[in-house]
């Protein structure tokens, strides 16, 4: 088994995770740490912050890592590992890679070329070339941009049919479209990456938001485009949430709905009742609208979630604790997308998180990010795409 430490990463058959560091300078270290005593390695995850230069920054990790496909994204303020919540104002990276001899992985990735739906096509299409396969995957990640997640997801889909997939979308520290994503040395905003994974190993996600469901129910009576919740049983959708919530005008005014949404959630059902996934309102509207951050329909079940910052940090551990009994078998590595909003709402007492992971699991190592929206799948086989979600996943040896 692989362990963490400090200044160099020993050897496991699956799964190997780098030292996270806070200079681009030292952005070839870390990615030796990857390679040492690591062989067969077929991909490596990579996710950084916003300020480095992203093409200098592969660059540089492609040059001890050659031949070794990169995919990943920016991260909302920080990464995790074993090393701990590592963030800093002149940047951030966290690599992870991916060694198994009898592991096959086809890394793909493109900016956006025609609709969303028409480029998860081609990527897919693109990630089937470079993997040698014409059989869908045992499983699938997936990196976007905020705004488009189920298009290209359901283009996917059309190539290769419904396969379990985790995931997230590129974040930045403000909320301000500066995100990006990457395959190898190309970097663009608005497009997407796929890694597809041929393996006989045991593989598990829980994905998660983890809050209360309360009594407050209702039905989407109206949307306007894909993600502007206009109506909640026939009456604007703000003037209901303020209903359920006890929230102020003051509290859903605009931007000011994102944080206060944080632990107070809504989420969407399916026909028979079971949750879906947790919708997360972002911005209040003048016209009683609001808009959320995934893709809504009319005639969807709405439960107003909750949950406190301590439910939100020991959501953490126990959704770690059902990936391990999920999975059923040891462990190689984890691969864990924790939302940039709930990361916010945990503000200085991120550290909690990382006393949640290390209880969990030990020394298994770990690479977590935080995004702007979770991808996961659900027991029946559904993917689906949410927000201030958790989607963790586990490798098995």
């Amino acid at each position: 088994m692989l362990k963490m430490q400090t200044d160099s990463v020993k050897k496991s058959e699956a799964m190997a995770l780098a030292a996270t560091i806070s200079t681009l300078l030292l952005i070839p270290e870390a990615a030796e740490a990857v390679k040492a005593d690591l062989k067969d390695m077929k991909m490596a995850f990579v996710y950084s912050g916003v300020q480095y230069d992203q093409k200098a920054m592969l660059h540089a990790i492609k040059e001890t890592l050659p031949g070794v496909p990169l995919i990943g994204n920016t991260s909302f303020t920080g990464v995790m590992t074993q090393e701990g919540f590592v963030s800093s104002d002149d940047g951030f990276v966290g690599i992870m890679s991916v060694s198994d001899p009898d592991m096959t992985v086809g890394v793909a990735g493109m900016a956006k070329q025609g609709s969303a739906r028409e480029t998860g096509h081609k990527v897919a299409e693109a990630a089937l070339k470079n993997a040698g396969k014409t059989e869908a995957p045992a499983f699938f990640y997936m990196s976007a941009p905020s705004g488009e997640e189920e298009y290209y997801l359901k283009g996917i889909t059309e190539v290769i049919g419904r396969v379990p997939f985790f995931g997230g979308s590129a974040a930045d520290n403000a909320i301000a479209g500066e995100w990006l994503l990457y395959t190898d040395e190309n970097v663009y905003a608005d497009g997407i990456s796929v890694a597809f994974f041929y393996t006989d190993k045991a593989f598990a996600n829980v994905f998660t938001g983890a809050y209360r469901e309360t009594t407050n129910v209702g039905v989407i009576t109206k949307i306007v485009g894909d993600r502007t919740l206009a109506e909640i049983n026939g009456i604007p959708a703000l003037e209901q949430y303020r209903a359920w919530t006890g929230a102020s005008a003051e509290d859903v005014k605009g931007g000011n709905l994102l944080a206060y949404a944080i632990q107070k959630p809504l989420g969407v059902k399916d026909p028979l009742g079971d949750l879906i996934a947790v919708r997360h309102p972002m911005n209040g509207n003048d016209d009683g609208s609001m808009n959320i951050g995934n893709n809504l329909a009319v005639g969807t079940a709405v439960i107003q979630l909750e949950g406190s910052v301590d439910e939100i940090i020991a959501a953490v551990g126990k959704t770690l604790k059902e990936l391990e009994a999920k999975i059923g078998a040891p462990i190689a590595g984890l691969h864990l997308v924790h939302c940039g909003g709930r990361r916010a709402g945990i503000g200085d007492r991120i550290n909690e998180v990382y006393d949640q992971v290390k209880a969990a699991v030990g020394d298994i190592p770990f690479l977590m990010e935080y995004t702007f929206g979770e991808y996961g799948y659900e027991d029946d086989g559904r993917n689906t795409c949410g927000g201030l979600m958790l989607s963790f996943t586990a490798f098995g040896k």
